[in-house]
Order: structure tokens, then C-alpha cells, then sequence
């Protein structure tokens, strides 16, 4: 039962990410406009893990014990990407407050698959 839950949620996060981040990208909808001023390196790092969090849940999926480290470097490429925007902040780039507070919960969600999928490993 755990399993599947995660599945879902990694399936869903993962989908979510990978949409969001591509439509502002590659500018669809319009929805690069309504996101102000994105720091581009933030959201192809969450393009990239967007990607991961699909893959890994195949492995999940599949009992594959290379999923939890594609869910361990989505976290360090998360805990990167995150100190620069910090440094970007700090040089006076325009940014949205909003990114903040996405990237803190990517990163604690991020942490919660690997935890959990330690948890399912272990059984």
C-alpha cells in the first residue's frame, strides 16, 4: 500500500513539475508571462528532476534499486540549484519571493520520497 501511494505522488509531483517547468520553458500557454521574474537555471533544475521523479517511479515500479538514487540526486541538484539562487538574490537579480518557498517545499517533498522509499526498500 505504501508503495502504491508513493508511486502516485512521485507519478503526480513528477508530472507536474515536468509540465509546469516546460510550459515556462518553452512558453506555452502564456504561462512564462504569469511567472514574473523566473530565474531560468531554477526552473531547468526542476525540469531535470521532473524527469527524474518519472524515472524513478518506473523503478520503484519495477523493485529497482537505482530509483532511490535518482531520487538522491534530484535532492543534491535541488539543494545546488537552491544556494544559487541565493547567490543570484545576493547580486540583485529579479526574482519572485514565490521561488523561495517552491524550492524549500521541492527539496522537503524530495526528501519525503527518499525517506519513504527507504522505507519500502527495507521490507
Amino acid at each position: 500500500m505504501k508503495k502504491t501511494i508513493l508511486l502516485i505522488f512521485l507519478i503526480i509531483f513528477g508530472g507536474v513539475t515536468l509540465f509546469m517547468s516546460s510550459s515556462v520553458l518553452f512558453d506555452w500557454f502564456g504561462i512564462r508571462e504569469k511567472e514574473g521574474h523566473f530565474i531560468p537555471f531554477v526552473v531547468w533544475a526542476n525540469w531535470i528532476c521532473g524527469m527524474l521523479y518519472l524515472i524513478a517511479a518506473l523503478g520503484i515500479l519495477r523493485n529497482q534499486s537505482w530509483a532511490k538514487l535518482l531520487l538522491i540526486i534530484s535532492l543534491v541538484i535541488l539543494i545546488l540549484t537552491y544556494f544559487g539562487l541565493f547567490i543570484q538574490i545576493n547580486d540583485n537579480v529579479p526574482y519572485e519571493t514565490k521561488t523561495i518557498g517552491a524550492m524549500t517545499f521541492r527539496i522537503a517533498v524530495t526528501a519525503q520520497f527518499i525517506f519513504l522509499t527507504n522505507k519500502i526498500d527495507k521490507k
